[in-house]
């Protein structure tokens, strides 16, 4: 029978304890021709598991329209890893994180002003229900044990990160809808900074898993895991290690500190295809996440190895020979080695079940190193780690000390992998091997390999011969081509009339929950100098009486635009479109809050602008009665730190917004004695109904600080909007099809708020293209085979994370490249001067 469970001592599969190396491997971030391919990849690189998240927005469209074909064929995915020889973690979420669209939450649930994503409440788990409903039974289907290979389901993702009201409540819901759909494989949750109550609600049922993220080059990686190691262990599971860097010396450290489970965080790289990015909160602080999805992982977005990859054979290599002794080991309380080099701050060491240690050394500086281990001096190779054999019995012998690691082992042979000169001690008796050197101890022959031989590693003879595969070929470096001539389209793709509104709607109001939509409208700027947007995201390009102004990436920040130069009747057209939802929830800008609706928000004229810093009452601190009354931020108190409450009225005849400029620490704000909302300084903003109120603005006493100041600006909105929208499917169909063009040759320049559809004429290749511009204040979007295959933003520009921002990917046999080029205003003419096509590595 097979079987599938967790217990204190490790993973179980089919009665044997294993030791997992793990890779993310993203269907949707992959060209389905790539699959098998891809996975293959990972399994060639000796680990023998993927996480694979499966977004819920990538299957459904739009409310109650579901898609599980081509790309989005999860089924067959998964079908393929099972072929691949691999085991899967399926992680459906609903949430997910991973820097993507809304972090997997459909944007549509942000249109339900009583629904809360991440809660117990009724709204949102009717919605989980559905998509569980549609997704739950095809990996019910796929479990170990019932023809598949998913051994762990994954519920949620990071909870702890996320002020979820109910967390039991919550995580008791998704539990009980997974095991009523027949998910009798371990359900995880995995904790995103350590909170494991926080990640799993403590349901009975749900393992809690780790997240870690730390510095490669902390020497406290090890004194953190064993703690969680320690902690799991008293709830009577293993140290699951869902997430994690990709660097294989930090592996090792986890490894030797007790993980049974370790998942590097994307180490097989992908695309975001479509428009699928998110916007996050690795930038100041949003950002942009990139279409390339790479973060140095051991195999690129494009599907090129790195050396990083023949580090996991390596490592894949010492887990298989030191097989069920390292599945069952158990962290020691060992003396630490002494080192000459900077290294770990806690012994990292795992007791073996038949006697013995593997002792890790991690070489945490740059040059070469000695380690004194058993008060025998040996070479470490700097960045390395290696896991050094102690005290562990052989047939007849005591390997008493091997200070590199072992890779392959026989009756009569012991093969080491290491860069440096390898130490033996074996039943008393020393020797040392040389790199690509073998010596005779004992009756046993050693031999050592360089490590980029011990990753091609194939077999070992009875006489100390060993086998390698063929060194895999470099790929070419012939570099890009130029492109000098396009066509450029005469028709621009239409529009869908969105109708008539009052003020601006949200694009997801109007059925886009991914594209862009035009805003347009006239009205009167007599004695107006400033208009004032709020609520803005992701992409505006605003034009004023004609004028294009620079565009606005703010994530929802408050800006105040410039109007003085035109008056009377203006017609004003801004055109929004959707990067991606925020998929991560923070607090400090709109626009990246989780389910954080998207479009213009609201333009308001500035009427009036009134300097309101003067005559705020003081509370606190010791402060009388009556109150005194000083500026804002004016108090004199030694209490440095400690909050003091300001207190004034105002008043506008209209609505109003509340600026206070010069916060430097997150200050709260109550209006009439409501509750209290945060304001930070990244978007300082207050907005107020017409009358009067009292304002209460409590902060941190800093006397060394700058002080605020606060002003009162009057505001009118703007209203009569008509809009039109262009959603993907829209966009992506006009892509795919023909018109009459012209021939241009290159540099094409564009006017601010200029479009131009071009198509390019692609040479056939069997590698595909990476296409990078040579241009100056443009965005390009590009398609090919169907698809959207990326945007990338030449001049200024917002924050960019995630991978190479630069780039457009064309996979191999996906015909054809049409551009969307967007002349933005800025620093210089918008221009393309070049598209360079290169393979997969340029």
């Amino acid at each position: 029978m097979t079987t599938i469970h967790v217990d204190g001592r490790g993973v179980w599969i089919d009665g044997r304890p294993r030791t997992l190396l793990c890779a993310s491997l993203f269907y949707f971030r992959l060209p389905r021709e790539q699959w098998r391919e891809r996975l293959e990849q990972v399994r060639a690189s000796g680990y023998t598991c993927v996480d694979v998240y499966l977004p819920w927005n990538f299957h459904e469209l739009a409310p109650g329209r579901w898609s599980f074909e081509g790309r989005r064929d999860v089924a067959a995915f998964l079908d393929l890893a099972h072929e691949a020889g691999l085991y899967v973690i399926a992680r459906p979420g609903p949430y997910i994180c991973s820097e993507w669209d809304g972090g997997a939450l459909p944007a549509w649930l942000g249109l339900d002003p009583e629904l809360s994503v991440r809660q117990n409440e009724p709204r949102y788990l009717e919605q989980v229900t559905a998509w569980f409903d549609q997704v739950l039974p095809l990996l019910a289907e796929r479990q170990y044990g019932a023809g598949g290979s998913v051994i762990m389901v994954q519920l949620e993702n990071e909870l702890d990160f996320f002020d979820c009201a109910d967390r039991e409540g919550y995580m008791t819901s998704l539990r009980d809808t997974a095991l009523r759909h027949g998910i009798s494989v371990p359900l995880i949750a995995c904790s995103g900074q350590g909170d494991l109550a926080g990640a799993t609600g403590d349901v009975v049922g749900v393992v809690p898993a780790c997240n870690f993220y730390p510095d490669d080059d902390s020497p406290d990686i090890e004194a953190e895991v064993r703690r969680y190691a320690a902690l799991v262990a008293e709830r009577g599971v293993p140290l699951l290690v869902t997430e994690t860097n990709r660097r294989h010396r930090t592996l090792r450290r986890l490894l030797a500190s007790g993980a049974k489970l370790i998942a590097p965080y994307l180490q097989s790289s992908g695309w975001n295809f479509g428009y699928t990015p998110s916007s996050g909160n690795w930038g100041r602080p949003g950002n942009f996440m990139s279409h390339g999805y790479d973060f140095g992982g051991y195999v690129t977005s494009t599907g090129v190895a790195r050396p990083e990859y023949a580090e996991a054979q390596v490592l894949a290599r010492v887990v298989e020979t030191w097989g069920t002794e390292l599945a069952l080991a158990t962290p020691s309380l060992h003396e630490k080695p002494s080192c000459d080099f900077p290294t770990a701050s806690v012994p990292a060491a795992l007791d073996l079940p038949g006697g013995g240690r593997l002792v890790a050394v991690p070489h945490l500086g740059t040059g070469p190193g000695t380690a004194v281990v058993q008060g025998v001096p040996v070479a470490v190779a700097p960045g390395s780690c290696p896991l050094m054999a102690v005290d562990v019995p052989l047939a007849g012998a005591t390997l008493e000390l091997a200070s590199a690691d072992l890779v392959a082992r026989t009756d009569r042979v012991l093969v080491f992998s290491s860069d440096v000169p390898v130490t033996v001690v074996l039943d008393g008796a020393r020797t040392e091997i040389p790199v690509s050197g073998r010596r005779t101890l004992a009756r046993l022959t050693l031999v050592a390999l360089p490590s980029a031989e011990a990753a091609r590693l194939r077999s070992v003879d009875p006489d100390g011969t060993v086998h390698l595969t063929d060194a895999p070929e470099r790929p070419g470096e012939a570099g890009p081509t130029a492109v000098h001539e396009v066509r450029r389209r005469s028709e621009t793709a239409p529009e869908r009339p969105a109708g008539p509104h009052e003020l601006p709607p949200t694009l997801e109001s109007l059925g886009v929950y991914r594209g862009r939509g035009a805003y347009r409208t006239t009205t009167d700027l007599t004695d107006v100098d400033a208009l004032l947007l709020t609520g803005a995201a992701d992409i505006v390009d605003l034009s004023v009486a004609g004028r294009t102004l620079p565009t606005i990436a703010g994530f929802g920040a408050t800006r105040r635009i410039d109007v003085q130069d035109v008056t009377g009747d203006v017609a004003i057209e801004a055109v929004v479109e959707i990067w991606g939802h925020a998929n991560f929830d923070d607090a400090r800008l709109p626009a990246l809050r989780l389910g954080a609706l998207r479009g213009l928000g609201t333009l308001w004229k500035v009427r009036d602008t009134t300097d309101v810093s003067a005559l705020w009452t003081v509370h606190g601190h010791w402060a009388g009665d009556p109150a005194p009354l000083r500026g804002l931020g004016g108090w004199s108190s030694t209490r440095v730190g400690v909050p003091v409450t300001y207190r004034r009225s105002v008043h506008s005849p209209t609505p109003a917004a509340l600026h206070i400029p010069g916060v430097v620490e997150p200050l709260r704000v109550s209006v009439d004695d409501g509750e209290p909302e945060t304001v930070h300084a990244e978007n300082p903003w207050v907005l107020l109904s017409a009358g009067t109120h009292q304002v209460s603005v409590t902060l941190p006493h800093h006397p060394s600080g700058p002080g605020p100041r606060a002003e009162l600006l009057a505001l009118d909105a703007v209203r009569d909007w008509s809009c039109a929208v262009q959603d993907d499917e829209l966009l992506t169909a006009f892509a795919g099809g023909s018109g009459r063009t012209e021939q241009v040759r290159l540099p094409l320049a564009l006017k601010p708020g200029e479009e131009a559809w071009l198509d390019v004429d692609l040479p056939a290749s069997p590698d595909g293209y990476l296409v990078r511009l040579d241009a100056t204040q443009v965005r390009v979007t590009g398609w090919a085979g169907g698809e959207c295959v990326g945007r990338v933003w030449a001049g200024e520009r917002p924050d960019f994370s995630g991978g190479d921002p630069d780039a457009l990917w064309v996979p191999p046999n996906w015909p054809g490249l049409t551009l969307l080029a967007q002349g933005i205003e800025g620093r210089g003419t918008p221009e393309i001067r070049t598209l360079w096509l290169g393979g997969p590595t340029d």
